[in-house]
């Protein structure tokens, strides 16, 4: 059911968006490093298109996010066995989400033998990842999806905002890697990360583009060989060492430092900040804590809900 506020909600808000949107791409014309120098105001992401309300890195996700006037549109990446940049947020096919080929569903028991990186992409296309319900979204809209190439995404985006008529958005990209599944579920992180960047410059995006990961070491190749392109830190809420102690194993300022939100205090707002650091945390889906933590003087929120963003934004 289609929410009755939508139509003048909507309009309102990619009006507000192209305002903002038109000064930040002008400004970014004119740069080499837009996002590396910051965006100077509020940043509102999409987390995987908004997982909330449409099927999780899917193109309608994304789609569907600029509808609602997001800046950034937040995905995840893999690499298939014929070295295809594919949005996912698992090496595998998710038992949530995932429906095989021959119509079956695809089993918790079984789901990481599907290996994307032993996959073609034309293997993978076969499966859908839109139709079976999700088990913790209930209010995502449910239609046939693939998992789409980083690419197609780049063009469908660019398609909608011209006949939109508005900018581009932002695009949050994170590297789907880890130490120890290097060349079982990935690329080790050189090879990756020339992968992604690859695309990335054949379509032009580099101006639009932050790459973030837990996986400091594709963050560590970037800012050695791509020193042009921005970076994210991304950090578990698990994670008990201390800002000092990331900034040192990571080797260098990153652009943006993105905490689960629970780790987000006013000192840790202080710290970032400090070093020249937008703060951005992840995954926040109720109005009242985005509020609390706008307040406290975070650069931005990552949210499966981007129809939670409204004008105060």
């Amino acid at each position: 059911m289609k929410n009755f506020y939508a139509i003048p909600v909507c309009t309102l808000l990619i009006l507000m968006a192209c305002t903002s949107t038109k000064k930040m791409h002008t400004k970014n014309s004119e740069e080499q490093k837009p996002l590396s120098e910051g965006l100077g105001f509020f940043d509102t992401q999409a987390h995987r298109g908004g997982r909330g309300l449409m099927p999780e890195n899917t193109i309608p996700a994304m789609l569907n996010a600029l509808g609602f006037g997001v800046i950034t549109l937040e995905m995840d990446v893999v690499i298939t066995k014929d070295k295809k940049v594919v949005l996912s947020h698992e090496p595998f096919f998710n038992h949530e989400i995932a429906t095989k080929p021959n119509g079956s569903l695809v089993t918790e028991a079984e789901e990481k033998s599907l290996n994307i990186f032993q996959m073609n992409y034309d293997e993978v296309k076969k499966f859908d990842v839109g139709l079976r319900p999700h088990p913790r979204f209930k209010q995502q809209e449910k239609l046939a999806a693939v998992k789409p190439l980083l690419s197609d995404v780049f063009e469908a985006v660019k398609n909608q905002m011209i006949n939109s008529k508005r900018p581009y958005p932002f695009f949050n990209i994170e590297t789907k890697c880890q130490p120890a599944t290097d060349n079982l579920y990935h690329p080790e992180p050189a090879e990756f990360v020339d992968l992604l960047m690859k695309i990335i410059k054949e379509k032009g995006m580099e101006k639009y583009v932050l790459i973030q990961s837990f996986d400091f070491r594709t963050l560590q190749y970037l800012h050695k060989n791509y020193p042009s392109i921005a970076t994210a830190m991304l950090i578990e809420d698990a994670d008990k060492s201390t800002f000092d102690d990331q900034l040192k194993k990571i080797g260098f300022t990153a652009n943006v430092y993105s905490p689960h939100y629970l780790l987000v205090n006013e000192e840790l707002i202080k710290k970032c900040h400090q070093n020249k650091m937008r703060i951005i945390p992840w995954t926040v889906n109720e109005k009242k804590e985005m509020e609390r933590l706008k307040a406290l003087g975070v650069d931005g929120i990552i949210s499966d809900y981007p129809n939670l963003f409204d004008l105060r934004f």
